[in-house]
C-alpha cells in the first residue's frame, strides 16, 4: 500500500482502526517523510471560510476536517470515520484556532460512510455526517456529477486545514490555506501507479513539492473555483517532490452525497 492517509490519530485510535481491518493510516515502508504543514501557505480564518469544520473526538481533540454543505450536513473522508460512532464525534464550526472556545460545537446524529470504502488507496473515500442541530454558517456549494471539467490540469485549487506543522511536531493552531495546481491524471498515475484510481481520485500539487496537505487535514476541502471539488485523502509523505496530494474526486460521488444531504 502506497502512502499515508491524512487523518491525525492517537495510538489508541490506530489500534482500534487496525482491529476494524479497514484503514490506511499506517505508512508503507517507503513513506518516510515526516509530517509537514500546508507548506507555503498562509494563516486564515473561519470568517473567510465559514464552511470549514473541525472534526473532533468527544473530548474536543481535532483529528480531521470537513466541509459544511447544508445546515446539518458535513462532507468528510471515509477513512476519518472508520472506528467512529455518532456519539464519539463532534463537529466544530466557526472556530479558527484549535485552542479556541468560540464557534459552535455540534453533535452528530448519523454517520454515512460510502459502503464501497475499504481503504483510502482503493478509492470511495467519502463520508457524510448528519448533525443533531443546524450550524449557523454559510455552507459550501459542491460539484455535480457533470462538472468533470473542473479538474483540468493546471487549474488552481485551494486547500485548507489544521495539519501538523513540523517534523514530529504538533498541529497548526490556526486554520491555514494554500493554493496548488491540479495535476493531470497521467502525472498522478506516474507518481502512484495502480494506487491511483482515476475514477475516484484527483491529484493536486507542485512537481517540486513544498505545498501540500498533511496529517490532520484529512476530510477537509479541495476547492476549485470556490466550489467543493475534492476531499483531502492521502499521499506519499507530505509535500514531497514528485508526490502530489491525492483527493477524492467528488464528481464521482456527488449523487451519493446529494442523497445523504437531502435525506
Amino acid at each position: 500500500m502506497f502512502g499515508l492517509t491524512r487523518a491525525r490519530r492517537t495510538a489508541a485510535t490506530l489500534v482500534a482502526c487496525a482491529a476494524a481491518a479497514a484503514t490506511a493510516v499506517i505508512a508503507s515502508p517507503t513513506a518516510s517523510a515526516a509530517p509537514q504543514p500546508i507548506v507555503g501557505g498562509t494563516t486564515t480564518t473561519t470568517t473567510a471560510y465559514p464552511f470549514v469544520m473541525q472534526i473532533t473526538d468527544a473530548s474536543g481533540s481535532q483529528f480531521c476536517g470537513g466541509t459544511l454543505v447544508a445546515a446539518t450536513k458535513v462532507v468528510t473522508a471515509a477513512h476519518c470515520m472508520v472506528g467512529e460512532s455518532a456519539g464519539s464525534v463532534r463537529v466544530v464550526g466557526g472556530r479558527t484556532y484549535l485552542n479556541g472556545t468560540d464557534g459552535t460545537v455540534g453533535k452528530v446524529s448519523k454517520i454515512w460512510v460510502n459502503p464501497k470504502y475499504t481503504d483510502a488507496t482503493s478509492g470511495n473515500d467519502v463520508a457524510v455526517l448528519t448533525l443533531s442541530t443546524a450550524m449557523p454558517y454559510t455552507p459550501a456549494k459542491y460539484v455535480s456529477a457533470s462538472d468533470t471539467g473542473v479538474y483540468a490540469a493546471g487549474a488552481t485549487a485551494r486547500i485548507l486545514g489544521w495539519g501538523t506543522t513540523s517534523e514530529n511536531g504538533g498541529s497548526s493552531n490556526q486554520l491555514r490555506t494554500a493554493t496548488v495546481p491540479v495535476v493531470a491524471d497521467a502525472g498522478c498515475k506516474s507518481s502512484y501507479g495502480s494506487d491511483f484510481v482515476q475514477s475516484d481520485m484527483v491529484c493536486a500539487g507542485y512537481t517540486s513539492g513544498g505545498v501540500d496537505t498533511c496529517q490532520g487535514d484529512s476530510g477537509g476541502p479541495l476547492l476549485i473555483g470556490g466550489v467543493l471539488a475534492g476531499i483531502t485523502s492521502w499521499g506519499e509523505g507530505c509535500a514531497e517532490a514528485g508526490y502530489p496530494g491525492v483527493y477524492t474526486r467528488l464528481t464521482t460521488f456527488s449523487d451519493l452525497v446529494t442523497t445523504q444531504v437531502t435525506s
